[in-house]
C-alpha cells in the first residue's frame, strides 16, 4: 500500500485549537467496524454502547512539561528542546530546533542558567542526545521552566495545562497526551463502572512517533519508533478473565491498542510484560486483543490513521472521516472522537 492511500482533505478551520468544556461534551461518531453504519452522538453517552462484563483499557501515562525554550550560550540564538525519552539520569533523547545549526558540544541555557545542556550526537531518527547540567532536582526545575509539548498544529496558548492530561494520568514519561482519554471525566468513568465494566490501566509513554510524519511512499519502507510500555500481571489477568466471560475489550486510544497488540499471543492471551514496542499496525494486521476502539481523528497519511484503517477497513475509515468533515467535527488532539466496534449499530 502507498502512504497516499491514506490522504484526505481537511479544512484548516476544523483543527481544534482549544479543549472543549466540559471535557465530556465532545461529539462522538459511532461506527460499525464491519460495515458503513454510523451514528452521530456525544461522548457523554459512551456508556450506552457498553455492556456488563466488558473491559475498558486505559493508558495511565502522564505528559511531562517536555518543551524547553532557551538560547545558545555563545550566540544567544533561540533554541527549543523537546524531551522525548530519558536514557540515563540526566541524558535524554530529544528533538532540537534549529537542529542543523547546533553542532555536537554546543551549550544551551534555560531559565537564565538554572538549567543547561550540552548537545550530543544525532540519532538514527533525527533526534539529538543531550546531557543536562543543573543544581537541585531535575523534575522540579522542569516543572518551573518546561511547557506542555502541544502539537505544532495547535497555535493557541493552553490556558490550563491540566487539560492536556487525562483525569487518570498517573505515571510521568510522555512527550504527548494519549488524546482519546482527554474526553473522560470522573463522572463518565463512574457511569461506566456502574454499568458493570472493568476499567483496567496499562502504560505506554508516547514518544517520537507522534512528531514524525511518514516519509516513505510505501508502507513497508516506514520504520516505526519505539515506545516504552508496561502491562502488569493483574491487568493481563483482568483482561483475560473478561474475555473468557464473553466481555469485549474497549481500548481507549491507539496507544492502548498498540500496547495490547504487542503483548497478546496468537491465541488471544494477554501476557504481562514491559519493554519497548515498535509495532506498526496497518491494513492486513490481525487484531488479537482489541474488540472496540475509542480514538480521535488523526492526521492524513499518519500511522495512526493507518491503524484505524486496519481496524475498520480503509474505505470504511475514509468514508467516516469524510462524514466527519461534512458534519464539521473537530479534529486532532483537542477534537472530537470516534467509537468503533462490531455491531454497535443495527439498521
Amino acid at each position: 500500500m502507498k502512504t497516499h492511500d491514506f490522504f484526505y482533505d481537511l479544512p484548516e478551520n476544523l483543527i481544534a485549537q482549544t479543549p472543549i468544556t466540559p471535557r465530556d461534551a465532545g461529539r462522538m461518531l459511532v461506527c460499525n467496524r464491519e460495515n458503513t453504519l454510523r451514528k452521530h452522538d456525544v461522548f457523554l453517552h459512551i456508556s450506552d454502547y457498553l455492556r456488563p462484563g466488558d473491559v475498558m483499557v486505559i493508558n495511565q501515562t502522564k505528559v511531562i512539561p517536555a518543551r524547553l525554550l532557551g538560547e545558545k550560550t555563545d550566540t544567544k540564538v533561540p533554541v527549543e528542546v523537546l524531551l522525548l525519552k530519558r536514557l540515563e539520569q540526566d541524558k535524554w533523547e530529544t528533538l532540537v530546533k534549529p537542529g542543523r545549526r547546533l553542532r555536537e558540544g554546543a551549550k544551551v541555557s534555560f531559565g537564565n542558567g538554572a538549567l543547561t545542556c550540552v548537545i550530543g550526537e544525532t540519532t538514527s531518527s533525527g533526534g539529538r542526545i543531550v546531557q543536562f547540567q543543573y543544581t537541585g532536582v531535575f523534575e522540579a526545575i522542569l516543572d518551573e521552566l518546561g511547557e506542555m509539548p502541544l502539537p505544532p498544529y495547535i497555535h493557541e496558548k493552553l490556558q490550563d495545562a491540566s487539560r492536556y492530561q487525562t483525569v487518570y494520568a498517573k505515571l510521568e514519561g510522555s512527550a504527548a497526551a494519549p488524546t482519546a482519554g482527554l474526553h473522560f471525566t470522573p463522572q463518565v468513568m463512574q457511569k461506566i463502572v456502574d454499568k458493570g465494566v472493568d476499567i483496567v490501566p496499562i502504560l505506554l509513554h508516547v514518544g517520537l512517533g507522534t512528531f514524525r510524519p511518514v516519509k516513505a511512499q510505501n508502507l513497508e519502507d516506514h520504520l516505526m519508533h519505539e515506545e516504552y510500555y508496561e502491562v502488569s500481571q493483574e491487568a493481563a489477568d483482568r483482561i483475560n478473565q473478561g474475555r473468557r466471560n464473553g466481555g469485549r475489550v474497549l481500548c481507549v486510544g491507539t496507544t492502548s491498542v498498540r500496547t495490547l497488540e504487542t503483548v497478546t499471543t496468537q491465541d488471544g492471551t494477554v501476557m504481562p510484560g514491559s519493554g519497548s514496542t515498535n509495532i506498526f499496525i496497518k491494513p492486513g494486521t490481525t487484531f488479537r486483543a482489541a474488540d472496540m476502539m475509542l480514538t480521535n481523528f488523526h492526521l492524513p497519511e499518519s500511522t495512526l490513521l493507518m491503524l484505524v484503517s486496519a481496524f475498520m477497513g480503509l474505505e470504511n475509515a475514509l468514508e467516516a472521516y469524510q462524514d466527519a468533515v461534512r458534519e464539521k467535527y473537530r479534529f486532532f488532539s483537542f477534537g472530537d472522537c470516534m467509537l468503533i466496534g462490531g455491531n454497535l449499530l443495527t439498521s
